[in-house]
């Protein structure tokens, strides 16, 4: 972490207060230790705080307020700004006692993740010194190195001749400034201060472009799509990239949140698995009337299908497996249901886990409790990012039959229509009236092959046809 370097002669008076209150071991060793150097190079305690990584998906976090404000003085482990991910709104607590000194990132603004977003100064003293790295922040100014040490590199001078020594220096920049890898390459071998060259990509960051641009290096040509199709070898797995279309004239152009990015980014992703897809139609009436007689109790329709599927998974392994590599797959020892829920703005995910062990009350307490979680946008990572099985239910709807997307490292999702009154035929020749729901689901076809799924689906079929064991 940068900071500003501050030099302070180092004596009793100038020690925290809980070194010089009771035993004096510690503060007589430190005093010693300072009488014995003379004088001491002290950083002042200027820290950043960063936006951190909510999920493993998420590339950039957006402040949707701050709880603390400039001046307030807060202690560790206390939530000082609430960042939306691509899943849920979360608090962020500090990891230090301090005063909040400059906010860097506003309310409603993003920022990529590892970005500082504000300055922790730890006493009023370094309040200034923190308000004017803030400024060298903003201006996308590099800041000063702290004082060279018998190990440590010398600093990069600012004058152009050292032009390679001083490329690291907009990386300590914060959000402005800092150069890609690729860009820094690009600026060793010709020669380019980065200091001096204007980022043109996201928070202002310098892009290879910027620096051959600042090195009078003329873009290479595109080469047409039908060349390049020509020349090279189709990629196995890769994922087609979707033209960027002009905007109709008199539209309106809203850009995504952060949840629906995050579910854009997965239906895309999902393009690259070869899936296919299988329907069932199963006869509903006991699972009508069971879920008649425990509906009073809070069990819903889902939950009862959520148990029906993790049952079902435990006699089927392969469905339940994953591949993430294209090369292996893996068995999954936990049977987690993800079960999707559509909320305000987009399009979560919470994880019924254990789904096979435990019965259908304690399953139902703990999905109210998710669904009102997911709503608040308050779920915790492992409760959206952890399912191995996902369930998609629009039979509430009147939904009679739809196909799901296979979400990205999961082996199947199924997706349940609405249970209708169906004219059927039993083996007799002899016709009756009976509610009937149509399932689809659909698998990656690396892992479970349509012979696994046929069986998955008997399986399932058996146990809403005779839901008895639902309730043990």
């Amino acid at each position: 972490m940068a900071t500003a370097p501050a030099t302070l002669s180092l004596s009793s008076a100038a020690l925290p207060a809980r070194l010089r209150v009771g035993r004096a071991g510690p503060a007589a060793a430190l005093v010693a230790s300072a009488r014995r150097r003379g004088r001491m190079v002290v950083r002042a305690k200027i820290r950043e705080i960063f936006m951190p990584a909510l999920s493993s998906t998420m590339t950039e976090g957006k402040i949707v307020s701050w709880t603390a404000a400039e001046g307030d003085r807060v202690s560790k482990g206390d939530a000082v700004v609430v960042v939306e991910s691509d899943k849920a709104d979360m608090d962020v607590e500090t990891f230090h006692d301090g005063i909040v000194a400059a906010v860097l990132v506003p309310a409603g603004e993003s920022a990529p993740v590892g970005a500082p977003i504000a300055l922790l100064a730890e006493s009023e003293e370094e309040v200034q010194a923190a308000l004017a790295k803030a400024q060298e922040l903003s201006k996308g100014q590099p800041q000063q190195a702290p004082p060279p040490s018998d190990s440590a590199e010398p600093p990069p001078p600012p004058p152009p001749a050292a032009a390679p020594a001083a490329a690291p220096a907009p990386v300590a920049a914060g959000t402005k400034g800092i150069a890609t890898p690729q860009a820094k390459k690009l600026a060793k071998q010709h020669r380019v201060d980065l200091a001096k060259v204007t980022g043109t990509g996201p928070f202002g960051r310098i892009t290879p472009g910027d620096v051959e641009a600042a090195a009078g290096i003329q873009p290479k040509p595109k080469v047409a799509p039908a060349a390049t199709a020509a020349l090279s070898a189709p990629v196995i797995g890769a994922v087609p990239q979707a033209a960027v279309l002009p905007p109709v004239p008199g539209a309106t152009v809203v850009p995504f949140t952060g949840m629906q990015a995050a579910v854009s980014k997965n239906m895309v992703e999902s393009l690259s698995v070869p899936a296919f897809r299988v329907g069932y139609p199963i006869v509903t009436d006991k699972l009508d009337a069971l879920y008649e007689k425990v509906k009073s109790k809070g069990v819903t329709m889902t939950v009862l299908l959520a148990k029906a599927a993790a049952m079902a998974l435990a006699q089927h392994p392969v469905v339940n497996a994953s591949c993430r590599d294209g090369k292996s797959f893996t068995y999954n020892s936990n049977i987690n249901i993800a079960v999707a829920v559509a909320i305000d703005g987009g399009l979560i995910t919470p994880v019924l886990e254990d789904a096979d062990k435990l019965d259908i009350y304690l399953l139902s307490q703990k999905w109210k409790e998710l669904v009102k979680k997911a709503r608040a946008k308050q779920l915790q990572p492992n409760e959206y990012s952890s399912g191995t099985f996902t369930l998609s239910n629009l039979g509430m709807f009147g939904v009679d039959r739809f196909d799901a997307i296979l979400p990205p490292g999961q082996g199947g999702i199924m997706a349940v229509g609405a249970s209708k009154p169906t004219v059927v035929a039993d083996k007799d020749g002899f016709f009756s009236v009976k509610s009937k729901m149509l399932v689809n689901v659909t698998a990656d076809h690396r892992i479970v092959y349509g012979a696994d799924l046929a069986a998955f689906l008997q399986t399932f079929a058996k146990i809403i046809e005779d839901p008895e064991s639902l309730t043990l």
